[in-house]
């Protein structure tokens, strides 16, 4: 998915397992199909996975989420993946990994929710308890500045995709979402990255939340991308209302569900089909 990643295959990770982490070296290692774009992650044994980075940018993830996801994990209510040991540089691999507990459930399919509105309520109950923890000293996520700092890039994007998806709409959209008075308040914890992808559900109900690469402290806004990313109109109400936000947190959020999906696009639109696909619904959605 980028020109710059690392060559990462079953081989290499059973090398760093076998030399770094002996005790579980004869266990079973097999690669997981994700839509993820900046880690790889292998299942270990039945209650494990093994996740590398792929792409320097996210080097820094392991060494945040080893900090910080013991903490939250106590307070949130519904398992995250916490670190149970981190890997050191090594046979080629140039940076630190990890390996966490597997979180059981299934990725929800967009179109396709047993419970829309349990869920809106369980993910809302989510969020909410994520934006409670205190939050001095964490650090700041990139996603968690105001809309205004990514004009450029979703221009841009929108640019790429002329003849591809309506222009002129998205545009407009994005003009109104710029319109939209910034947080002034204090910054919270965000997850920053509420995709389909990176939510797990077992019988209609939110079993996990993954993916913590783009945590950190910033506008709450951002974490109401799963309205137009996931739920359905029916859902998005419920959503709205378990996150008990303002009209302009609520406008800011489609904002940034509008200018991750438009920057998504053109991107992965050849190399991660399901993200570009979810991508497109959230233009679709926002853009009509």
């Amino acid at each position: 998915m980028h020109d710059h990643e690392v060559d990462i295959d079953v081989r290499l990770v059973q090398r760093l397992i076998s030399t770094q982490f002996p005790l579980w070296a004869n266990l079973p290692l097999a690669p997981v199909e994700s839509a993820g774009t900046v880690n790889t992650v292998y299942r270990l044994g039945t209650d494990m996975a093994v996740r590398l980075p792929r792409i320097e940018e996210a080097l820094n993830d392991v060494e945040k989420e080893w900090r910080w996801l013991p903490r939250l994990a106590r307070v949130l209510p519904v398992p995250i993946p916490v670190p149970l040991a981190k890997g050191e540089p090594a046979d080629g691999y140039p940076w630190p990994w990890s390996v966490t507990r597997w979180l059981r459930g299934d990725n929800p399919v967009v179109g396709r929710l047993t419970d829309p509105l349990r869920l809106a309520k369980d993910l809302g109950d989510f969020v909410r308890a994520l934006h409670r923890v205190e939050a001095k000293n964490g650090p700041p996520s990139y996603r968690g500045v105001p809309l205004a700092a990514r004009d450029t890039a979703t221009r841009t994007a929108i640019a790429a995709l002329h003849g591809i998806i309506d222009t002129e709409a998205a545009t407009a959209a994005w003009k109104d979402a710029l319109l939209v008075p910034a947080w002034t308040g204090p910054p919270v914890w965000i997850h920053a990255d509420l995709s389909p992808g990176n939510v797990l559900v077992s019988n209609g109900r939110l079993a996990a939340v993954l993916d913590f690469g783009t945590l950190g402290v910033g506008d709450p806004a951002v974490d109401a991308i799963a309205a137009w990313n996931l739920l359905p109109p029916g859902a998005r109400e419920s959503f709205r209302a378990a996150l008990a936000i303002d009209d302009a947190t609520w406008a800011r959020g489609r904002g940034w569900a509008l200018s991750i999906a438009l920057i998504q696009l053109p991107y992965y639109r050849t190399t991660n089909p399901v993200l570009a696909d979810n991508a497109r619904h959230v233009i679709g959605t926002i853009c009509g």
